[in-house]
């Protein structure tokens, strides 16, 4: 195009040349003639049309007008791919942080695994509205009034728990709900605002329950690593015997213990596993005493009956309502490898020869903490060279898999016999990953606790 069309000029000034424009297309589309298409000759002719008004540019003049159109189209582009870019990024920074959040979230746990465990403390949280209920299961007849029955001595459960201020205020709150259900007004009370307040008052009391449940949980946590400092953490180091332990809590703390150390500088390596009745805060306590009690004892001359006779007496004097203590316990030389051994009411450890027999470790007593003038007798044997002594409570052999099948004394038997030649710590974990593969996804019900003791 030879010529396009201007505005026109500011008042006061006069147009240059007024001349008709003629229109070309080889000027914008070079290479383009009429000739090479009959349509654009009949919608483009080359006569002139003439135009008023209008001032004529020449070919020179609309270079740089071209030129800064394409730069402001270059310009355009480059913003908005720009502004796509940060966009894109943007999207992505959100992407990652909403994935962290979410990892935070759910500690990094599966869905599968957060179902799991959300069934798990349902039914932990539940089991104690569950004894309250089953206290009173005689009252129930087979009638129509049975499920309201049931529920109001639930009701009576939950509202026991609260302190009389909670009490109060989630009565009120259940109050103002049923007002509004009902569409029951007084005052300047409506049924959106009766709603409202119920929902705020249970928002309150969720709170403040909540609050109650973290600060519990803090203090647990606090007695957990208490509880890890009562027990060894490191195998003591004495020539010739190798030494491998394990312990899991069924909740954050529990009721089990064990213990592996040196009467005195040359005595006798005693070797402790105990099992306290019951779990969490009772069975810890009991536990702890326990341990101290063994400490105290153990610095003093005497021998091993002696020294459980103690004991004993200790835990009847600490335990209240029939709680006992299962125990194992031995003196181990580590230079003859002559073991000295009581077992009251415990699990009898298994004892694996050199030529895969298995041997009982068995002694007729009672569990501590049942009869305060208990005479408690040991017994005696030998672990020679390459014999390999398991030690475990009953939260072992009764772990539970998904369809609440034990694992039983065979499957540890199996491991057992399984074991060769290797490091106890090596022998303990293929016994605990066993144990782990066979449970799977179900909940630890007991306390569990492995020792495994090896002469080199």
């Amino acid at each position: 195009m030879e010529a396009i069309l201007a505005p026109q000029p500011p008042t006061g000034l006069q147009p240059r040349n007024i001349k008709p424009i003629q229109y070309s297309l080889p000027l914008f589309f070079p290479g383009l003639s009429h000739t090479d298409n009959p349509a654009l000759a009949r919608n483009y002719p080359v006569n002139p049309m003439p135009c008023s008004n209008a001032e004529a540019y020449t070919a020179d003049e609309v270079s740089p007008l071209l030129q800064q159109l394409r730069t402001a189209l270059d310009s355009a582009r480059a913003k908005t791919k720009s502004w796509f870019e940060s966009a894109s990024l943007a999207i992505r920074r959100a992407f990652i942080h909403s994935k962290a959040g979410w990892q935070r979230l759910t500690a990094g746990m599966e869905i599968d695994e957060l179902w799991t465990q959300f069934k798990v403390e349902a039914g932990e949280s539940s089991r104690l509205y569950k004894q309250d209920v089953s206290q009173h299961a005689g009252r129930f007849e087979r009638s129509w009034k049975r499920p309201f029955r049931i529920f109001g001595y639930l009701a009576t459960s939950v509202l026991a728990k609260l302190s009389p201020a909670r009490r109060l205020f989630l009565l009120l709150t259940i109050v103002l709900a049923f007002l509004a259900i009902v569409n029951f007004h007084f005052l300047f009370l409506t049924q959106e605002i009766e709603f409202l307040l119920a929902f705020v008052g249970l928002l309150i009391l969720l709170a403040l329950v909540l609050g109650d449940h973290i600060s519990m949980k803090r203090d647990i946590e606090i007695a957990r690593e208490i509880q890890r400092w009562l027990v060894p953490r490191r195998a003591p180091d004495v020539p010739g015997i190798d030494v491998a332990f394990a312990m899991r809590p069924a909740k954050t703390i529990g009721g089990d213990y064990y213990d592996a150390f040196l009467r005195s500088g040359d005595g006798p390596l005693l070797i402790a596993v105990a099992d306290v009745a019951g779990k969490s805060v009772p069975a810890a306590m009991l536990m702890a005493t326990f341990q101290a009690s063994l400490r105290a004892l153990a610095s003093a001359s005497g021998t091993l009956s002696e020294l459980v006779g103690g004991l004993n007496r200790q835990v009847c004097a600490n335990s209240h309502a029939g709680r006992f203590t299962t125990a194992f316990l031995a003196e181990l030389n580590p230079a003859t490898g002559d073991l000295s051994y009581l077992c009251a009411g415990h699990n009898p450890p298994i004892l694996k020869r050199e030529d895969g027999s298995i041997e009982r470790l068995k002694s007729d007593n009672i569990p501590l903490g049942i009869e305060l003038k208990e005479n408690y007798k040991t017994g005696v044997t030998r672990i020679e060279p390459l014999d390999l002594l398991v030690i475990y409570t009953d939260g072992v052999t009764e772990a539970w898999d998904e369809r609440r099948n034990e694992f039983g004394e065979a499957r540890l038997l199996s491991m057992i016999q399984l074991a060769g030649q290797e490091r106890s710590a090596l022998t303990l974990a293929n016994i605990m990953g066993s144990l782990d593969q066979f449970v799977g996804a179900a909940p630890q019900h007991d306390d569990i606790t492995c020792m495994v003791v090896r002469r080199t």
